[in-house]
């Protein structure tokens, strides 16, 4: 699953307007204490706030008094944060929404709804946007040579640096996973009451769990796989489709990952389903892939790993999976979160998903796939199909932050990060977690990302008219 990119989900605005009759205060060869620069960050942040805030109410509560942007109405989204250290402002002048989620993570601003919040900024885009100044801009620019001498050694700081670089351990994902842990985004139907049952009806036992098997079997059935087939997977993920692959479809797996963690348990499951003999799992780069595969398989599945290639090796992937597929009756299926085609960029910043969840990722756009597709294929790809799932990505969020707030312990996490034995270690470490979920959650909720399943095959093959 990924992330967000050249704007990121929740753009925090980094100047303003109005903030340009204060900028004259600032002098490059006069610098001032850190209480003079966070007074100019939080005048810059709340000048920006007066003009943008045209959907919905903000409170923002701080050492110097209260204030209300927007308009309360009854039923409105209504949001409250409340500043309990400084350096929320002068993160949010330097950093944007990454210095934002920082500031949550280690409790300097507590907030009443982060999807609130969430939403509120994306709703408020164009008005944030409005109210920019590249000159203030600038001069925010050169704050951020300051920033290690205010910011960089606290302990605060130490705590951001070290939940930046711990491996994600299976005993985490499985404490909000459903039982096949499949880490990708579900497919809601009726009997889970869609998109919103959660909300509308209240979740449900095992309500997860059936999301994430239609959602296997939704892209096995794209994939067209029949008794018998062999099917190339890249993202083993935990072995959760493989192993649905080969047990209800009768096929064969070959799957890569690049994470021993989840080779080990998912070799574990693959034992405990008596599969052994039909799927195969990798320790392989997907550039990787041996000669003997070539036009080895009759089917192609890859489920929210495209996130992590990179731009640039989008049709390096692609002229892989044309090599390993055969040349008839072959069928390629992808999914990925993505973005929507106006906000993809080859180039995409450092935000709170690259630097904190999947450093060096990159959301595609489905057209960028579609494109390499056909390029390293030389057209013998031919588009069967495009779906658009990201409708059923926040529900999907929802349930796993609901499992994480039952089911992670400290004890049971510091079983493979004894370092956060420390209380507040661990508390940073859980609201990232609980970060994410909001944060992606309002993405693809306000449309900002989307979510795609794109569906190959050969060139001379006959479409097939699927009713799932």
């Amino acid at each position: 699953m990924p992330s967000p990119h050249s704007q990121a989900c929740v753009q925090f605005p980094s100047s303003s307007k109005r903030a340009l009759q204060s900028s004259s205060l600032f002098s490059l060869s006069t610098i001032r204490p850190k209480s003079w620069i966070v007074s100019f960050a939080r005048s810059s942040i709340l000048s920006v706030l007066e003009d943008a805030i045209s959907v919905g109410h903000l409170t923002i509560s701080d050492s110097e008094g209260t204030h209300y942007y927007g308009k309360y109405q009854k039923g409105c989204n209504d949001v409250h944060l409340n500043i309990v250290n400084d350096d929320f402002w002068f993160r949010i002048l330097l950093s944007g929404d990454l210095g934002f989620s920082e500031a949550y993570m280690i409790g300097d601003v507590e907030v009443s709804s982060l999807k609130g919040a969430m939403d509120l900024w994306l709703q408020n885009q164009t008005g944030m946007e409005s109210t920019m100044s590249s000159t203030v801009a600038k001069i925010s620019s050169a704050f951020t040579a300051l920033y290690n001498s205010f910011l960089g050694q606290t302990r605060s700081q130490a705590r951001l640096n070290a939940i930046a670089s711990y491996d994600q351990s299976n005993e985490l994902f499985k404490a909000f996973l459903s039982k096949e842990m499949m880490y990708s985004c579900a497919l809601w139907g009726e009997a889970e009451g869609g998109v919103r049952g959660d909300l509308e009806m209240g979740p449900s036992p095992g309500d997860l769990e059936a999301a994430q098997l239609r959602k296997i079997h939704h892209v096995l059935r794209a994939a067209r796989v029949r008794p018998g087939h062999r099917i190339l997977e890249f993202g083993s993920g935990w072995g959760g489709l493989a192993i649905e692959a080969a047990k209800s479809f009768g096929c064969e797996v070959d799957t890569l990952t690049l994470s021993i963690e989840q080779k080990m348990l998912a070799e574990e499951r693959i034992k405990e389903a008596g599969l052994e003999s039909r799927v195969r799992v990798h320790l392989l780069d997907y550039r990787e892939i041996p000669a003997e595969f070539e036009k080895a398989f009759d089917a192609f599945v890859s489920v929210e790993m495209l996130e992590h290639v990179g731009a640039k090796y989008y049709n390096l992937y692609f002229k892989l999976v044309d090599f390993a597929l055969k040349s008839r009756n072959a069928t390629a299926v992808v999914t990925a979160s993505t973005f929507p085609e106006s906000k993809f960029s080859s180039y995409q910043a450092e935000d709170f998903m690259r630097k904190y969840m999947w450093p060096n990722s990159c959301l595609p756009s489905a057209t960028a796939l579609i494109t390499a597709a056909q390029t390293s294929s030389q057209g013998r790809f031919t588009l069967e199909g495009v779906e658009n799932h990201a409708a059923h990505y926040p529900r999907t969020l929802r349930e796993w932050g609901r499992r994480l707030e039952a089911n992670l312990t400290q004890d049971l996490i510091t079983k493979d990060y004894p370092s956060l034995r420390n209380s507040s270690d661990y508390e940073v470490f859980k609201r990232k977690w609980q970060y994410l979920f909001a944060y992606a959650g309002a993405g693809f909720a306000q449309g900002y990302i989307t979510c795609h399943m794109i569906t190959f095959i050969r060139e001379s093959d006959t479409p097939v008219l699927r009713c799932d």
